[in-house]
């Protein structure tokens, strides 16, 4: 199949569909970086009308990694559900577009559609989309999961309590905790970034955090965000683990950087599965993600760093997460330059991973040498929650002293519910009132040196 397009007497040729997708993706340095990226508006404009009258089916015909050659090409086709996808076989992919923002794409028929769709079809239509398109068709998506709690309702946002520490000092990760629960954050999770692998250690936190959660019957789940076998390890050991983490990628040889491949992943499962922790679900998987991740492992094999994310959905929907998380500005201005670039990818990774069924939430930062502020992400935040994000980070004051970087913090979760009327996970917002943290309306009640919470908190002083 010829890939072209002529606009104003100039036709413009691409090699093959990888070639077509990178070049209609909205300008991005980590393209530019990968060599891949449309040398001008007017080429990024020839390959946007291109994809636009290619046929969806195409997708399933030409893969953008071989098939003999990556696990993660292999479960995308093999999962692939004829049946699902017949009622939008007949579209291009502008013609997609078109359906996704009609009224017949509600929320019954985008959840039936889920299995029909590829990470490159959603990748696709996402190219050719604005702001308001993307916000839109994701505010249609409907992912529910549960653990210990209920996520991803209508009118509903998740905070994740991340009491991180540069020493891994459990004093420290405690009065971090404290301070996130009192300002109503941790429904989500509570979870912590270690810093060492010290299995040991890494047991220590674990066993803070469900001491926590027990103590007080506090309806949430944690989870110490390690790599896949340390988490393995720890349950093996008879260690308290809720959920497991790990990071992944779109691509089998990025993945194997990160030392995990798709069987692993399975192992975990079953393993998290085997405790029966849950006592609300049993989605017992964390994972995250972020654009870039592959080219940054030499593993993209030349596909655009916006499809690599989308394709690491496909690995994150196979196991039935209770939370992903794109980490949209962490990996630094090398991928995503400033805040404009930040912002765009923000929603183009909702969109994709919420029309592919999975339940996506969105680490809204960035780092310190990005061209990048808090009023971009005061922007992207906002924008998110309009679309119906199913989480975000609570950072005491945003700023995370261990990977030191600008995330959200638990106003910012005050600042979206206030505005946009939100609401935290049900199970949560119950206990909240119990324990006299809240009001019947959901707000912040003043608390008094004799709260339960402060008077039976765990004393950590001698562990630090």
């Amino acid at each position: 199949m010829r890939y072209q397009h002529t606009i104003a007497g100039h036709t413009w040729q691409f090699r093959d569909l990888k070639d077509v997708m990178a070049r209609a993706t909205p300008h991005r340095s980590g393209d530019a970086l990968a060599g891949v990226a449309a040398g001008s508006a007017v080429e990024r404009m020839a390959a946007r009308l291109c994809l636009a009258d290619l046929p969806l089916q195409r997708f399933l015909e030409e893969a953008l990694i071989p098939y003999e050659e990556d696990e993660v090409t292999r479960l995308i086709l093999d999962r692939h559900d004829r049946a699902a996808f017949a009622p939008i076989a007949h579209l291009s992919v502008g013609g997609l577009r078109d359906w996704l923002l009609g009224e017949q794409a509600d929320e019954a028929a985008l959840t039936a559609l889920r299995p029909g769709l590829t990470p490159e079809m959603v990748a696709a239509v996402s190219k050719l989309m604005r702001h308001q398109d993307l916000i839109l068709v994701a505010r249609k998506c409907r992912v529910v999961t549960r653990f210990r709690n209920t996520i991803g309702l209508p009118g509903h946002l998740a905070v994740r309590l991340q009491p991180n520490h540069p020493a891994d000092s459990l004093s420290g990760i405690a009065a971090s905790m404290l301070d996130g629960l009192l300002y109503g954050a941790g429904d989500a999770v509570i979870g912590i970034n270690p810093v060492s692998d010290s299995l040991p250690l890494l047991s220590d936190l674990v066993r803070l955090l469900d001491e926590v959660v027990q103590r007080f019957e506090v309806p949430t789940q944690s989870c110490v965000l390690t790599h896949v076998t340390n988490t393995m390890r720890m349950i093996d050991a008879g260690v308290p683990v809720d959920l497991v983490f790990q990071s992944i990628a779109g691509s089998q040889a990025a993945n194997a950087s990160f030392g995990i491949d798709l069987a692993m992943l399975r192992e975990a499962r079953e393993a998290a599965l085997s405790l029966g922790r849950g006592t609300l679900g049993d989605h017992v998987m964390y994972f995250e993600t972020g654009q870039g991740s592959a080219l940054s492992a030499s593993a993209h094999h030349g596909v655009d760093q916006q499809t690599c994310e989308a394709r690491a959905y496909a690995v994150a929907r196979e196991f039935q997460p209770l939370l992903t998380n794109t980490v949209v500005g962490f990996i630094g201005p090398e991928y995503l330059h400033d805040g404009k670039q930040i912002i765009r990818a923000g929603l183009e990774d909702h969109f994709c991973g919420k029309l592919l069924g999975v339940p996506l939430g969105c680490d809204v930062c960035y780092t310190n040498h990005a061209e990048a502020d808090s009023d971009d992400m005061d922007t992207l935040m906002t924008l998110l929650g309009t679309a119906g994000l199913s989480f975000i980070m609570g950072i005491p004051g945003a700023d995370d002293i261990m990977l030191n970087y600008q995330s959200t913090s638990f106003h910012d979760a005050l600042y979206l519910r206030q505005v946009l009327g939100l609401k935290r996970a049900p199970e949560f917002e119950a206990w909240l009132q119990r324990m006299g943290i809240t009001d019947g309306a959901g707000e912040l009640r003043r608390i008094g040196s004799g709260h339960t919470l402060l008077q039976g908190w765990p004393r950590l002083g001698a562990a630090a």
